[in-house]
């Protein structure tokens, strides 16, 4: 860990095993589902498969991001010991919890002013987000100090590229992101809408696709046109899915395919609940190092 702690928040959707091996720490969202709060904790008290069947069957999830007193409790015991924090937030153009933690970081500042806390916007999410944590770690591994790692952080989160699918559109259609008849008609016609996360961390529509077929097929595309350095791209690769595992297994072996140094090296990991809550079943996202960010 060394004089400073990388935290994010459970919306990053790394596995539980990423934080404990890279030590970094998590502050966890929560979700409401048929009136009952749960911590989005990494699947401890529940499964994917638990999770994303309840909402096949119906259920109803609401979300709730991280308060400001979650931050400042998960924060102090750090400070306590001289250690500074360098938090990364979940997009800004998904959720209010980077006002949160930026609110903390000033809560907590006055009691320990000799020590620096420092939020980041990912304008990221999900393993998207995870993905610029993990190469932070990286750098913090080899060495990298505080200050050039929150430059290094600003300078590169621009060229995290996020794009995914969606095949089942009844949680999109529920938290009034598409309507019932436009939800309907895709349902019919197949269509599985490509998005993606644009320069504002929002998320975008960008293609209609007829099938889940082809629209593995034009994920991979994508990948292929915004990619660092094309097929020879030898950088970080993830994959994150809700509940559809063969389908991001497909999309893992099609970029082994197209970039032979990735092949059998990309990280696959579930979609988290608070994430999964608003997507639903049959998502797969894609993120990669990529061309910068601009629209």
């Amino acid at each position: 860990m060394g004089d400073y702690l990388i935290s994010c928040e459970s919306t990053a959707d790394m596995p539980l095993e990423f934080y404990r091996e890279r030590k970094v720490g998590y502050v966890c969202f929560h979700y409401e589902m048929n009136g009952e709060t749960y911590v989005d904790d990494i699947y401890q008290s529940t499964t994917p498969q638990e999770f994303f069947g309840k909402l096949k069957a119906g259920a109803q999830a609401k979300t709730s991001q991280v308060s400001t007193g979650d931050y400042v409790d998960f924060w102090e015991p750090y400070l306590k010991q001289g250690i500074d924090i360098l938090h990364v937030s979940l997009s800004t153009g998904i959720s209010g919890t980077y006002n949160s933690a930026c609110l903390a970081a000033e809560t907590l500042a006055p009691k320990y002013p000799e020590r620096k806390i420092r939020v980041i916007d990912s304008l990221s999410a999900s393993a998207g987000f995870g993905l610029l944590v993990e190469l932070m770690a990286d750098k913090r591994d080899e060495g990298m100090g505080f200050d050039e790692l929150v430059e290094w952080a600003e300078t590169n989160k621009m060229y995290v590229n996020q794009w995914f699918f969606v095949s089942d559109l009844d949680c999109l259609k529920r938290g009034g992101r598409v309507s019932a008849t436009s939800a309907l008609i895709a349902t019919a016609l197949k269509i599985c809408p490509l998005m993606n996360v644009n320069f504002e961390g929002k998320l975008i529509p960008r293609e209609k696709i007829r099938t889940k077929k082809k629209a593995i097929v034009r994920l991979v595309d994508a990948m292929m046109d915004h990619v660092q350095n094309g097929a020879n791209y030898n950088g970080r690769c993830t994959i994150s899915h809700s509940d559809c595992l063969d389908d991001a297994l497909e999309v893992a072996r099609l970029i082994g395919e197209k970039i032979p140094a990735l092949d059998g090296k990309i990280e696959i990991s579930d979609i988290g609940g608070v994430i999964g809550a608003h997507t639903g079943p049959g998502t797969v996202a894609l993120f990669f190092m990529g061309d910068k960010r601009v629209d």
